[in-house]
């Protein structure tokens, strides 16, 4: 069921809503938190289905706030808020409100938003793309307790992560390390399968992955040697390779969707490790509220290393080597040249999914 409502306030979204549950024969409302998206015309529709999605799993309030660009200087010093409520098999199992912010208006989302978030239930705040460079200070990061944003969608994934770094606060995530959760989970089981000294790292993947980088980052910040970021075709993440004491241990994927699994003295196994859809990536992020004290302290030590601030870190920690384009080219330069045409791609932005 939809409801569309033009130059409207907050107090009637709030009784279309109460109207729409009771249209469809819901009157109670459950609903576990209220996701708040952060969008643009353009990528709104991909955002709703991921929520919509992800619903399933937790059912919320999503609330989509959209600000429109005002193209007469009449509709700029004027301010109007549109709504879509959509209640029912519109909305998953939870409900949707789409607004539409014109003027004036677009500069208070704030006041908007938070008239329609639900009493006494944790708000997390979702950026797809164009995300604050300090989500806690945005007027409604402030709102969350939990904030996400996507770097893969950013123009300099690889600066962008040095300001997610520099602002930091309790309650920020990125999808991009969401990405690489598989990864985390099969080289950590790996480890626990052996009992011997890793000595060093190499991390392959496209060149401006931020997934790749952060992978990187936490493997410098939890075992504290060495590790070399190289560059790949892609897609995605395709190769972490640890050098033991008890021989090499290697996780391959180069196909996106199956990965092997190498053990000196083992058998080789195949194990599931396909990239995930935005909904997979964001249902992740609703099943837990509180900080993420791992993704902190990789995105800190890995970036200060990146940047060479060598005088502002534990002398005991070793600094994060990344292979320069003389090595890369040396190595692959058809892989690397392959590797940015597909960052320039259109269909790159769909791939992170």
């Amino acid at each position: 069921m939809k409801i569309d409502l033009t130059a409207t306030t907050a107090a009637k979204i709030n009784k279309a809503l109460v109207q729409g549950r009771r249209a469809i024969g819901t009157p109670a409302v459950g609903m576990v938190l209220t996701l708040v998206i952060v969008t643009d015309e353009e990528n709104a529709y991909d955002a709703l289905k991921a929520a919509a999605d992800a619903s399933r799993e937790h059912p919320s309030r999503t609330l989509v706030v959209i600000r429109r660009v005002s193209r007469t200087l009449r509709d700029r010093t004027s301010s109007r808020l549109d709504a879509e409520v959509r209640v029912g098999a519109e909305a998953g199992t939870g409900e949707t409100v789409v607004l539409r912010l014109y003027g004036e208006v677009c500069d208070h989302a704030q006041s908007v938003v938070l008239p329609l978030l639900l009493p006494d239930a944790p708000v997390v705040v979702w950026w797809p793309v164009n995300g604050p460079l300090d989500p806690a200070k945005d007027p409604l990061g402030a709102l969350a307790q939990r904030r996400v944003t996507d770097t893969y969608a950013c123009e300099e994934p690889v600066r962008e992560l040095a300001a997610r770094a520099a602002a930091y606060t309790p309650g920020d995530t990125d999808l991009a390390w969401t990405r690489i959760t598989p990864w985390r989970s099969m080289l950590a089981a790996a480890l626990d399968q052996v009992t011997c000294e890793v000595r060093s790292v190499e991390v392959e993947g496209e060149e401006y992955n931020p997934s790749c980088e952060l992978l990187a980052m936490w493997l410098a910040d939890r075992l504290e040697v060495p590790v070399k970021r190289s560059l790949s075709a892609g897609p995605g993440l395709t190769a972490v390779r640890l050098d033991t004491s008890c021989g090499p241990i290697k996780l391959d994927r180069a196909d996106g969707r199956l990965a092997t699994l190498s053990i000196q003295g083992q058998p080789e196994r195949a194990v599931a490790l396909k990239r995930r859809e935005t909904a997979e990536l964001i249902a992740e992020e609703l099943r837990r509220l509180d900080p993420d004290d791992t993704y902190a302290s990789a995105l800190r030590f890995g970036v200060d290393r990146l940047n060479g601030d060598a005088e502002s870190a534990p002398a005991d920690q070793v600094p994060l080597a990344v292979a320069t384009p003389e090595e890369d080219a040396a190595k692959a330069p058809a892989q690397r040249a392959a590797a940015k045409t597909a960052r320039k791609s259109p269909s790159r932005k769909a791939a992170a999914k």
